[in-house]
């Protein structure tokens, strides 16, 4: 297989937080539902549900989540998961964010990779996608 990289950027078109489920001296959980919308080499739509962390220094959280993409890689065109895994330790950041095995659909079928995520200072989020496909 022939490793491939896609490049571009998404918007958060939609932020709908729920009230916490738990919340105990300062540190909190509650779920997250997003829309994102990619531009780029990657073109198309998804939804995410995210379970999020907060503590009570500011820079120091966590969020696990599943998102479907749906749209084309490259031109190919189909939908699948990616599995989110972010910390926040006092403002240094580390996100594994990957293809779920097996997920992909349509022309995608079979994909496989790692989407590493940046956000400037404007809050702008660009990607680079590292696959195989």
């Amino acid at each position: 297989m022939t490793s491939m990289t896609a490049k571009g950027t998404f918007d958060i078109t939609n932020w709908t937080p729920e009230p916490p489920f738990h919340d105990r001296d300062g540190v909190t959980l509650a779920l997250v539902t997003l829309d994102k919308t990619w531009h780029g080499d990657l073109t198309g739509t998804s939804v995410v549900t995210m379970l999020v962390a907060s503590t009570p220094v500011e820079n120091s959280r966590s969020y696990v989540a599943l998102e479907h993409f749906e749209g084309t890689v490259e031109g190919r065109s189909g939908a699948f998961v990616v599995q989110h895994d972010a910390v926040s330790d006092a403002g240094a950041q580390s996100l594994l964010a990957r293809v779920v095995p097996d997920s992909a659909t349509g022309e995608l079928r079979g994909l496989r990779g790692e989407i590493a995520i940046s956000v400037a200072p404007d809050g702008a989020h660009s990607y680079t996608f590292d696959y195989t496909l």
